[in-house]
């Protein structure tokens, strides 16, 4: 059996009510004891990357950001499509990583809470797959959540045979985040 994973779930999304947010905090009530899904849904909190503002210190709400993923033995992100492209929150958060080497090394996965968004999709496993050597493209989740309200995805999500696809994902993860 294998050690209780520590997630990250970032979602892409500064929307309150967002579809992706509603989705990881599902992964995180269908996680159970297994694993630990901690949801990061304030990516708009982050100030516009700047180099000039990395010195002398990150500005908090960076240093929480930084601080979260290096605990995390892994990071699972969700996110929406905007004009067929990352949002620009999403790719604000990943170009606040790329100076330092929190993201090398560290394991990550997607999940998607639409049928469309492949255009995002591509661009987003482009990036992720240039920033981190264990981004994991292959192992993917996806449901059609589209037009749900949170409320209606966490009991949509709560079907056994949705979280058993959760917690299947979540093994897989976990397997690839296991220390070689």
């Amino acid at each position: 059996m294998l050690p209780v994973m520590h997630f990250l779930a970032i979602s892409g999304s500064a929307r309150l009510a967002s579809t992706n947010t509603a989705l990881l905090r599902a992964l995180r009530t269908a996680a159970g004891s297994a694993h630990v899904v901690t949801v990061h849904g304030r990516i708009g909190d982050l100030p516009v990357f700047s180099p000039d503002l990395e010195h002398p210190r990150l500005p908090e709400p960076v240093a929480g950001f930084v601080r979260a993923i290096e605990a995390a033995d892994g990071l699972i992100v969700a996110s929406p499509e905007y004009v067929r492209s990352i949002p620009g929150g999403l790719k604000n958060a990943i170009d606040w990583l790329v100076s330092r080497d929190t993201l090398i090394g560290k394991p990550v996965a997607l999940v998607h809470a639409s049928r469309r968004g492949d255009d995002m999709l591509q661009q987003l496993r482009l990036v992720l797959g240039t920033v981190s050597d264990r981004f994991n493209e292959d192992l993917f989740l996806r449901f059609d959540l589209m037009k749900l309200s949170p409320d209606d995805i966490g009991r949509h999500l709560s079907q056994d045979r949705h979280r058993t696809a959760i917690r299947d994902f979540l093994d897989a993860f976990a397997a690839r985040c296991a220390p070689a």
